[in-house]
């Protein structure tokens, strides 16, 4: 069975959910099973937010991860709360312009990405989501980077058409990120 969990955590307005929803969505459009529990703190912009994911090629029981094997973290309160979840042998993809500590596990994959200013550099600051979703996609392997880059498209639709080709260059560097 071929399965992919994630939970991604960050402020509320760092685009936490589109990352989960793309995620998500990328499996769908491989014909996988999806499910995508967002969970948000008090407010909404600037508040805590997260999102647990989960693809599978079966159904999916339940969408609770107590464990993920996958983590991606946008600033350091998110980082100091699942950090120390991840799966062994799991991945944590850290956006390193914002946290600025170090993980001292050796029982997962640890990525360190700049991803606010590679998001600054390729496309623009808003980014900085996708750019930790390609991180996510080369290292996960969830689903291809076509079926990624149809989703983005599927997710802004036709009134945010014009945002397509920034992401698809945010979502090619975050994916070719050597690190």
């Amino acid at each position: 069975m071929a399965k992919s969990e994630l939970i991604a955590a960050g402020f509320g307005g760092q685009g936490v959910m589109m990352l989960g929803k793309l995620f998500a969505d990328s499996g769908v459009i491989e014909g996988k099973y999806a499910t995508f529990l967002p969970s948000y703190g008090p407010a909404m912009r600037g508040g805590t937010a997260n999102c647990t994911v989960i693809t599978s090629d079966e159904e999916i029981g339940s969408p609770v991860l107590p464990n993920p094997e996958n983590v991606v973290v946008f600033n350091a309160p998110s980082y100091s709360m699942f950090e120390p979840l991840v799966k062994p042998g799991g991945t944590l993809i850290i956006n390193s312009s914002l946290i600025k500590e170090k993980s001292n596990r050796t029982d997962i994959n640890v990525v360190y990405i700049n991803a606010s200013e590679i998001a600054e550099e390729v496309a623009m600051s808003k980014a900085t989501n996708v750019v930790l979703l390609g991180a996510l996609m080369a290292k996960s392997k969830a689903a291809t980077l076509e079926s990624t880059k149809q989703a983005i498209k599927d997710y802004l639709g036709e009134k945010k058409a014009k945002f397509f080709d920034v992401n698809i260059k945010a979502l090619e560097a975050g994916y070719n990120f050597e690190g």
